[in-house]
């Protein structure tokens, strides 16, 4: 079973933070300017006191956002009350693009910026001369289909949710990039016609084991659909129905991507090399993420 620290969880506002930054070139310098009602100590105070551990840097945020006083006051409310910085914004900062993220859909996690790089970086060295076939399962957002599709430019983008809220944001998200979104469980919700195309499938599945969700702060279990957090008795569930299906979807030569915890990558290599693909791990430590990759074979 991995350590709780290895999981995705919307507090971890250190390097691999999933906050948007302040510093963010979107924001104009109307956007930074402070409502008068309420000053940015008070801001400051009110967060710290809601236990809020970067309150600063959140104060920045919100005051940067909020068009009335009366805005920032409800929006410092809803941060006090718990509800994760994102959803207040109405946007994360992933990959150093802005993705919109609503009630109750899961927020992308910084760390997750390493499976994104992983997937460039393969599908790079493995298409050439023609658009690239990317798949977001369990897209949530859609931040990973965002990002793939902004560093690979031409590609023939598709995304998966099973969660209503989840596909209705990401179609937001991924629409704007000229994907499609669709509604169901895993590969069942992607058209046929993929199967035997795609070069890079990246699959950011729940991998928190059953017993550790109530470990997860309260941002995400309270806010969070449970579908996006829950991986099974030892977190691994949902990848092995991903590993057992993906051959058959991958074009020869293609990648399915995961994010894991560190303990469970070896039974992860073990489910994709009993799918038929060839597996790796790769990690980045600064960011706690760790990755399996399988490809499929070219024979």
């Amino acid at each position: 079973m991995s350590d709780t620290t290895s999981h995705p969880a919307p507090s971890d506002r250190s390097a691999s933070s999933a906050y948007p930054s302040a510093s963010d070139p979107h924001l104009s310098a109307t956007d930074r300017s402070v409502p008068s009602a309420l000053s940015r100590s008070t801001v400051v105070a009110r967060l710290r006191a809601a236990g809020c551990v970067f309150a600063e840097d959140e104060a920045e945020l919100l005051l940067g956002a909020a068009g009335t006083p009366a805005d920032l006051a409800a929006m410092v409310d809803s941060r006090a009350g718990g509800l994760p910085l994102e959803h207040v914004l109405g946007w994360a900062e992933f990959c150093g693009l802005r993705v919109t993220v609503g009630p109750g859909v899961f927020v992308p996690r910084r760390r997750t910026e390493f499976l994104v790089r992983r997937a460039v970086a393969l599908t790079v060295d493995h298409v050439a001369g023609r658009p690239v076939v990317a798949v977001d399962l369990c897209c949530g957002s859609g931040a990973v289909g965002v990002a793939l599709a902004a560093a690979l430019g031409a590609v023939e983008l598709h995304a998966a949710d099973v969660e209503p809220a989840a596909v209705r944001c990401a179609r937001g998200n991924i629409t704007a990039m000229g994907g499609t979104v669709h509604e169901g469980d895993l590969f069942a919700a992607l058209p046929r016609s993929l199967r035997g195309r795609v070069d890079v499938l990246a699959a950011n599945v729940p991998y928190v084991p059953t017993d550790e969700v109530e470990l997860l702060p309260s941002e995400a279990r309270v806010h969070e659909p449970l579908v996006a957090l829950d991986g099974g008795s030892d977190g691994l569930d949902i990848l092995r129905r991903v590993a057992g299906e993906a051959a058959r979807w991958l074009a020869p030569g293609g990648h399915v991507l995961v994010e894991t915890g560190e303990r469970q990558a070896e039974a992860a290599v073990e489910a994709f090399r009993a799918g038929g693909l060839v597996p790796e791990v790769s990690a980045d430590d600064a960011l706690y993420s760790t990755v399996v990759t399988g490809r499929r074979p070219l024979r």
